[in-house]
């Protein structure tokens, strides 16, 4: 189906969240736009944002607003706007004030520790900054690991655009061969993830759809082939969570190992 047929259908900060403690890791990120496709002269959109057990339902944390970032269609910074935090989610709206794609981000780099101290062993969470001085000199059988995250997810005014799709070269990323806002449900969608700029190869994709906290979700692993490149075929219209993560690349950190995860929130239309 055309992008036009479809415009007829249509008409945490990470760093925050990665201080989430380790029984929280099962809870899952998440950017969720009130719509993906848009027109008309002054198209807004309203984003929650959360961290919870059932996808796109508010019953854990909500996910700070300070790192989320909007990359409009030509490929400057936007802004979010009227941000607001609550108990179980945080909310924003985006402006799409040009034509075109726009991406909606939440990015961050922290960093997680153990150790052996007097016997015990210590762990540690926090910022890569704050690593140097928070592991004592005597301290033995030390491992770090750099952790990475990028949560996204994308709208667009009028006709799909890419500038904004480029990858940075940092971490794990999606390089979209399927326009992210031109998805149905008959249709198989195909992207591609780069870890650093590069192919991210054998890496396994969760998909997931949301909305499903009555019924069991439909559920779809997907691996990247040599190029990076997985194709997912839809079950049926709705919004899908997908999730990826690798250990590799280069690390900022002097003897460190690397974790880079990637998530985003894809909307995909009827026929």
């Amino acid at each position: 189906m055309t992008f036009a047929r479809r415009g007829a259908l249509a008409a945490v900060s990470v760093i925050a969240a990665l201080a989430i403690p380790a029984a929280a890791s099962a809870h899952r990120q998440w950017l969720l736009p009130s719509a993906t496709v848009l027109s008309g002269a002054d198209p807004w959109i309203s984003v929650d944002a959360a961290v919870s057990n059932d996808l796109f339902y508010f019953d854990h944390v909500p996910m700070r607003t300070d790192a989320i970032t909007v990359i409009n269609p030509d490929g400057s910074k936007g802004e979010i706007k009227n941000p607001a935090t609550g108990k179980y989610r945080s909310t924003f709206d985006v402006q799409l004030s040009q034509p075109g794609t726009y991406k909606i981000v939440n990015t961050g780099e922290g960093a997680s520790a153990s150790y052996k101290l007097g016997g015990e062993v210590k762990r540690w969470r926090g910022s890569a900054a704050e690593l140097a001085t928070a592991i004592p000199k005597e301290a033995t059988e030390v491992k770090i690991m750099e952790n990475a995250r990028r949560v996204e997810t994308f709208a667009t005014r009028g006709a799909p655009t890419k500038e904004a799709l480029k990858p940075t070269g940092r971490g794990l990323e999606l390089e979209p061969v399927t326009h992210p806002n031109d998805l149905v449900a008959s249709e198989p969608a195909t992207f591609k993830l780069v870890l650093d700029g590069k192919p991210a190869a054998n890496v396994e994709v969760e998909v997931v759809q949301g909305g499903s906290r009555y019924a069991k979700a439909a559920e779809l692993k997907v691996k990247t082939d040599a190029t990076g490149a997985f194709t997912i075929n839809w079950p049926s219209a709705g919004m899908y969570w997908l999730e990826a993560g690798v250990r590799g690349g280069t690390s900022t950190i002097p003897n460190a190992e690397r974790s880079a995860s990637y998530v985003t929130t894809l909307e995909v239309l009827p026929d």
